[in-house]
């Protein structure tokens, strides 16, 4: 099942993804829902970001290749998490599929994207185990974390080189049915692949993270986590497009745009 987002007669809401066509939906994928038997094709659809998250939580490094690869760059030794650590985005980031990326007019050259693959969660849960884990979730969708380096290395924190409004691109839908040891993950820039890994190669993966964050916190439906990239980007400039890919998902698509 692929659950959206959509603006229909100027309001956001919850609808079901069909081959060619979505069917608006009364309710949330959270609780109970009525499909309302309006069908919008595809072609017609504007996307919005799949859900709104009560907290956004990203997990950072955790591919090893990655990690390797930027410490050869700077001429150091890498260094990998030893534990899955938790980190935060905000919410005014988010964009839905096919929306634009807006970068400010003050931002460097150096803004780059990031694609990784997003957990949904579909129910609260407290002290999950290795067990039950992945029984929390609704399913799985596509993040670019649109990033601008001069910013992040230059800023205190991530507040704008990582949450500036529209640098969260989100969707295009939840897949509610995925095979993560068969998926990969791959990067194109105007069609052009870039990037190309196995999503699941994670140093800490799904059920890690679930289970460190759920000793400490109460996860709720519609929270989300990030769960990092591997491979290099390379600088984006105005009017490139990004498709990340994640096989058993979609693809989502977004255009650069500076102001």
């Amino acid at each position: 099942m692929r659950w959206c987002r959509i603006r229909h007669n100027g309001k956001p809401t919850f609808a079901l993804v069909h081959d060619n066509e979505v069917e608006v939906v009364d309710g949330t994928p959270f609780g109970e829902h009525v499909p309302q038997g309006t069908h919008v094709p595809i072609s017609d659809v504007e996307w919005l970001p799949p859900v709104i998250p009560p907290t956004f939580y990203c997990v950072g490094l955790n591919y090893r290749p990655h990690i390797e690869m930027h410490a050869k760059m700077r001429g150091v030794e890498p260094v990998f998490p030893s534990q899955p650590d938790i980190g935060y985005r905000a919410v005014n980031a988010l964009v839905g599929h096919q929306h634009p990326i807006q970068v400010p007019p003050d931002a460097s050259e150096q803004i780059q994207y990031e694609g990784e693959l997003v957990c949904v969660v579909g129910r609260e849960a407290k002290g999950l185990t290795r067990d039950n884990a992945l029984d929390c979730l609704l399913g799985f969708t596509i993040g670019n974390d649109f990033s601008e380096r001069t910013w992040q290395s230059s800023d205190r924190t991530l507040w704008r080189a990582k949450n500036s409004d529209t640098f969260k691109p989100m969707g295009p839908w939840i897949e509610t049915d995925f095979d993560l040891d068969a998926a990969r993950t791959r990067v194109s820039v105007n069609g052009v692949e870039c990037i190309d890994f196995q999503t699941n190669n994670m140093l800490f993966g799904v059920v890690d993270y679930l289970v460190a964050m759920s000793k400490y916190m109460t996860l709720v439906p519609g929270d989300v986590l990030w769960m990092g990239t591997d491979g290099h980007a390379e600088n984006l400039v105005d009017g490139d497009v990004v498709d990340i890919e994640i096989t058993g998902i979609g693809t989502l698509s977004n255009r650069v745009e500076r102001l």
